[in-house]
């Protein structure tokens, strides 16, 4: 149930260029670092926007003591699709960046997102920053160790190799850190709260774009975040996303972020209609009668 959401806006700055939405579920080591990088490691200012679910482990009374963070409050955990709509309400810049409390952005993140928008010209995109993560297997982020946890991160080793890295702009269009236009949020509508609390949230957001008219997904390379992993989401259930995700577009997250998005692979500009080919349709179509009965 969500009722009595409190919203709690305190900056008061007019020259910021990001503002930092945060969905936060009693994480408060993570959220710390999390909110720390962020102030040594900008180019610009930004507005921070922290919503805390629940808050029972000090999270809540830690936020309240931060001046420039504003922030959302529900006292139970409302998901992070209802969180960060609520966290919208408060937004105060022209560009949204969605970022987990489980990232530690690295220096200067920032200025390379904003970089490749201007590059862009126009509000018709969707960008990610780059992922550094201890577990292997993810084409989108670079493979690196510094730590699983708070206990064992080695942020001095991180900062003094991330940029040493290699990694070239790639195919993106679901993974946080994300970046869009708040006319372009509003024109999808946000997160979709069907998906709540959070799986396959971030490919519907991303089909919605791409029904919209995006073509440029697009992830920078030099913007770059250490991310744990998984540390609220993972103890999320996943429930029944995965189907209703079918049910909704006609075919599965995998379908469309390999097919459509081509996530992972090299940059290559704007986007081409994709060419799905009669097998995948039949495996769509089977996963589409399945879904009927699990969603």
């Amino acid at each position: 149930m969500i009722e009595n959401i409190q919203f709690i806006n305190r900056i008061k700055e007019d020259n910021l260029q990001f503002s930092v939405l945060i969905p936060s579920w009693n994480n408060l080591p993570y959220l710390i670092n999390a909110v720390e990088s962020i102030r040594q490691h900008s180019f610009y200012k930004h507005q921070i926007i922290v919503h805390i679910n629940e808050g029972k482990d000090g999270s809540l009374d830690w936020v309240k003591q931060q001046p420039d963070v504003d922030y959302t409050y529900s006292n139970n955990n409302i998901g992070l699709c209802y969180a960060l709509n609520a966290s919208r309400q408060l937004v105060k810049t022209a560009y949204m960046v969605y970022l987990n409390d489980d990232m530690y952005v690295l220096p200067d993140w920032d200025k390379y997102l904003m970089d490749a928008i201007k590059e862009i010209g126009h509000n018709m995109f969707f960008l990610n920053g780059t992922g550094i993560e201890p577990y292997a297997g993810n084409p989108c982020i670079i493979h690196k160790d510094y730590g699983t946890d708070i206990q064992s991160f080695n942020k001095e080793l991180l900062l003094k190799e991330y940029a040493s890295l290699e990694k070239e702009d790639w195919q993106a269009g679901s993974w946080s850190p994300s970046v869009m236009h708040v006319s372009l949020w509003d024109l999808i509508g946000g997160y979709s709260v069907e998906f709540s609390p959070a799986h396959y949230s971030d490919p519907d957001v991303a089909m919605k774009l791409w029904h919209a008219g995006v073509r440029i997904f697009k992830g920078v390379a030099k913007s770059r975040v250490y991310h744990f992993g998984s540390k609220s989401t993972g103890r999320f259930k996943k429930h029944k996303a995965y189907y209703r995700y079918i049910l909704k577009w006609g075919m599965t997250a995998g379908t469309f972020t390999k097919h459509y998005l081509r996530m992972g692979q090299p940059y290559g500009g704007l986007l081409p209609e994709p060419v799905i080919s009669t097998s995948m349709k039949m495996k769509n179509l089977l996963k589409r009668v399945v879904a009927v009965f699990k969603a």
